[in-house]
């Protein structure tokens, strides 16, 4: 006699990684957590946090790491905001590797649900985003996730369930995010860094101030160029190579 085949998954067995990540973005707006996420909360809450961090530093990196992760994994729209929170607590040097990492997790779980049996739901959310991203891909996988990583034309997280409805290599996205948004989280993480000697100055800090600064911005525009530079010569000799 032949082994049974094992049960097919129920449809709900397969919404449930969904399911649990649209309840916790739910559950995160309805108990008013994202209240917390602002630069008026680090600003009021700065010395409590430090003292927080000076008295477990690796117990505190790890929950930032998992916080950090896990808003990224259900979407959350206040990531930016974590970068600068990140600066904050353990500086430039420190916080920087930590936001990549945990970014990079967070990032790769949705864009691993994209590949699955999900993507057909999730395909709803980014569906207008993904069509609009779908010809770079094609033309190169890795030079444009550096591309769409250095240069947010697209929303985080829209980039992350196109990539996976594209049938982009986990190697290439992986590639791609942890060293694309590295100058991003480095700016951003500088920007808390920053941000104590402005609080205690009275001063306030600006996102939008900071990255239109010419010493910001031009690094970026030059890491961008490098990446199109694949993508552009790939054009250029196609025709010649049918």
């Amino acid at each position: 006699m032949s082994e049974a085949s094992p049960p097919a998954k129920s449809p709900l067995h397969r919404l449930l990684p969904l399911v649990i990540i649209g309840a916790a973005l739910a559950g995160f707006f309805a108990l008013g957590l994202h209240r917390y996420f602002t630069l008026d909360a680090l600003r009021d809450n700065r010395e409590a946090l430090q003292a927080w961090v000076a008295a477990d530093p690796l117990r505190a990196m790890a929950l930032f790491t998992a916080v950090y992760a896990a808003a990224v994994a259900i979407s959350f729209p206040g990531a930016s905001i974590l970068t600068i929170f990140g600066g904050y607590l353990f500086g430039l040097w420190t916080g920087t590797p930590l936001i990549v990492f945990a970014a990079t997790i967070g990032a790769t779980v949705i864009f691993l649900a994209a590949k699955t049996a999900l993507g057909d739901i999730l395909s709803k959310r980014a569906g207008a985003f993904a069509k609009r991203m779908e010809e770079g891909f094609r033309k190169g996988e890795l030079s444009y996730m550096f591309v769409l990583r250095l240069a947010p034309v697209f929303p985080f997280w829209a980039v992350n369930i196109a990539a996976g409805l594209m049938g982009v290599s986990l190697r290439n996205f992986l590639i791609g995010t942890f060293f694309g948004i590295i100058p991003g989280s480095f700016v951003y993480a500088s920007i808390g860094a920053a941000a104590g000697a402005a609080f205690d100055a009275g001063e306030d800090i600006s996102l939008a101030g900071v990255l239109l600064k010419p010493e910001t911005l031009t690094p970026i525009v030059g890491l961008i160029v490098l990446a199109l530079i694949p993508v552009l010569l790939k054009r250029k000799t196609a025709p010649e190579t049918q």
